[in-house]
């Protein structure tokens, strides 16, 4: 043996470890092929971001599928951090029929958290894991242009029928789009917090998932992924929905079947998918490596929405 060699014993176990992971790969490739060059964009929230272990693997996997040729987007959300500075600070929350209203002393308490504290954390954690990733909010190269939100119909049907009035909630009207081609051409990842600007420069709170909605649109995404603490939109037995159409979903919320808070999402998933994006799809955040399952596997691990 010549000196300095190293001798390695190999076990069988580790043979069928590297094979497997050979083979996992291998059944990959047609899937990376499939999205090479494309957009995906990611509304990543809820019980995933509180969890520093599923927040560690999901900048692994953004950093995954930029090193493999896709494009990734980021928008996130922050309602539970947002609502642990509020009574930090001792500031007084605010409801009409369980709405949160957004005031003058809350908003900027609102910006801090989204554009700042969780905005940069994950923006470091994909940096960690060797993507480049570039922190935004809606103010950024003026990139999501919002209106108040006070008429809309799904927060009237929530006030039992009323008119409301949410204070600094907002709805984004028009994404500075060249900004987000000119992000992906030079190779960012963009992570986006839902804050927009108004008309006069106001500052508005926008929900994550309506965000997502709209950045996916203005760039044609291929997919929009909104992660969730829920597999998906199941029947009334709790199974899973692989696979729904527009039409679909708009038969399953009138008969009940999708109900409360996944109504929302799914409206963002229609609006989407009927303004240029190609599938969406709701899946379970805290599953480990859901957006890989989900892209580079046949069937995937949430709800597909078409047109």
């Amino acid at each position: 043996m010549k000196k300095g060699t190293k001798m390695v014993k190999i076990s069988k176990t580790d043979e069928q470890d590297w094979f497997n992971q050979a083979s996992t790969l291998s059944q990959a490739l047609p899937f990376m092929q499939k999205y090479t060059n494309k957009n995906i964009t990611i509304k990543f929230g809820g019980a995933a971001m509180a969890k520093s272990k599923l927040s560690t693997r999901f900048a692994k996997d953004i950093a995954l599928l930029k090193q493999v040729g896709i494009n990734p987007l980021v928008v996130h959300g922050g309602g539970p951090r947002i609502k642990k500075m509020l009574e930090r600070l001792k500031v007084q929350s605010k409801f009409i029929d369980g709405l949160r209203i957004t005031d003058n002393e809350t908003i900027p308490i609102v910006e801090m958290v989204l554009s700042g504290s969780i905005n940069k954390e994950i923006v470091m954690e994909i940096n960690k894991e060797g993507g480049r990733a570039i922190g935004l909010s809606g103010k950024d190269a003026l990139l999501v242009k919002s209106i108040k939100l006070t008429k809309d119909d799904k927060y009237k049907e929530l006030a039992f029928g009323k008119q409301v009035d949410l204070g600094f909630v907002g709805e984004p009207v028009e994404i500075n789009s060249d900004f987000l081609f000119w992000c992906i051409d030079s190779d960012f990842i963009p992570v986006i917090a839902p804050i927009g600007f108004g008309e006069n420069y106001e500052t508005f709170n926008i929900n994550a998932d309506t965000m997502a909605g709209h950045v996916a649109s203005s760039i044609s995404s291929e997919r929009l992924i909104l992660l969730t603490d829920v597999k998906g939109v199941l029947d009334k037995d709790g199974n899973l929905l692989t696979q729904l159409s527009v039409n679909d979903v708009k038969k399953l919320i009138k008969n009940g079947t999708i109900s409360d808070g996944m109504i929302p999402k799914v409206e963002t998933c229609i609006d989407a998918v009927e303004s240029g994006v190609k599938a969406a799809v709701i899946l379970d955040g805290t599953f480990p490596h859901a957006i890989l399952l989900e892209i580079f596997t046949e069937h995937g691990v949430g709800t597909l929405i078409t047109k």
